[in-house]
């Protein structure tokens, strides 16, 4: 009951000071919705790189060929053409946590198809490719080992690439021309939206990479090699496992820089979410600071609050009342207030949140944590 009578005293003291209460609530309304909103965008910016890290595939190790320190210069991933064909073989035969391999080749070209013609990215890769990257089909299938081997002329398709040359028709069974060289569909992928670097990763056009190497680019070397390992236990075995196999490979002796790179699918996330993690930081300090502003708030109408009430204190002690009960109300007084600008906080900033996701399509993931924080 004294706790009722308590609250029914702050009730009425906030009450005989409208505006007052209202502007003092507002602070808090303001930096509770604002830690809300913020963490929320860059919790959706973070859980959409590690989305677009995860359509790599499971438990992928990328090798790179070049370094960044090769002979005291800087060559960046893909610079040198450091990798070959049998450096890829050699990796499927000889590291035992390795279950699937792929050989990369990358180029740019012009594809034309009937009267229609688009720039697309072209990939060389293997048979395994579809299965590491876990990439499905929506019509046909990919093309197998012996294709790879015999270097044949056949393609499978991106969702971008095939509409922009087929529009609404079906692209298995059409030929493409590729530098003047004829490739039959055999595959239309599923969509796989933009990558980590902002590509679209459904621009593409995938053949085999003996096909690329022979036919398209005239290149014997690799850009770059997609492993898969057998589980997530085994990335460091097997990353650890390559890079002494291809220092052996290459005759790189001991002290001297390694002229490939290899990369685990957790290391290129860690480095894809660092920006995301800082900027979440970031809005998340910037909006705590209205939050801090916001209690401090409280704080200065409370010891106003006090300084007006000395007479009904006075009164209020010579009736009875002591210190801690004195001390309760305005504390009471002080909870209420943030208590309801903490709700009305946690609802603005939900909604803030969903409005600039429909609006600016920016991604937004409120999280339990987040709401929890700011309102305490």
């Amino acid at each position: 009951m004294k706790i009722l009578a308590t609250l029914r005293i702050a009730l009425r003291a906030l009450r005989r000071n409208k505006l007052r209460s209202a502007l003092t609530t507002l602070g808090i309304v303001i930096g509770v919705g604002a830690v809300i909103a913020m963490v929320g965008i860059g919790n959706g910016a973070k859980a959409q790189v590690e989305a677009q890290i995860a359509s790599l595939g499971e438990n992928v190790i990328l090798i790179f060929s070049g370094s960044f320190t090769r002979g005291g210069a800087h060559s960046g991933w893909g610079g040198a053409g450091t990798l070959t064909v049998d450096d890829a073989l050699a990796i499927g035969r000889e590291v035992p946590s390795v279950i699937a391999v792929s050989p990369e080749v990358r180029t740019v070209a012009q594809v034309a198809a009937g009267n229609q013609n688009w720039g697309t990215q072209i990939l060389g890769e293997s048979a395994d490719y579809f299965a590491i990257r876990q990439w499905r089909f929506l019509e046909g299938g990919a093309f197998n080992e012996p294709d790879v081997r015999g270097a044949t002329k056949m393609a499978v398709i991106g969702q971008t690439t095939a509409r922009q040359l087929f529009g609404e028709e079906s692209p298995v069974g059409q030929v493409v021309r590729i530098k003047n060289v004829p490739f039959t569909i055999v595959g239309l992928l599923a969509p796989k939206g933009l990558s980590v670097m902002g590509q679209d990763q459904d621009d593409v056009l995938v053949i085999p990479y003996t096909s690329a190497m022979k036919r398209i680019i005239g290149t014997t070397t690799l850009r770059s090699i997609l492993v898969q390992a057998t589980g997530p236990l085994a990335l460091p075995m097997a990353q650890e496992q390559i890079t002494t196999l291809l220092r052996q490979r290459h005759r790189i002796g001991p002290g001297r820089d390694d002229d490939f790179t290899v990369r685990s699918q957790q290391e290129i996330a860690d480095m894809a979410t660092a920006t995301a993690k800082v900027m979440r930081l970031l809005l998340g300090a910037i909006a705590g600071v209205s939050l801090v502003v916001g209690g401090i708030g409280i704080m200065n109408i409370m010891l106003v609050s006090v300084t007006e009430r000395t007479r009904e204190i006075g009164i209020r002690m010579a009736v009875g009342a002591r210190g801690h009960d004195i001390l309760l109300q305005f504390l009471t007084e002080a909870i209420t207030l943030s208590s309801l600008g903490g709700v009305i906080g946690v609802v603005l900033g939900i909604i803030v949140a969903k409005i600039l996701s429909a609006v600016a399509e920016w991604p937004t993931l409120i999280s339990l944590s987040s709401v929890v924080l700011a309102f305490l």
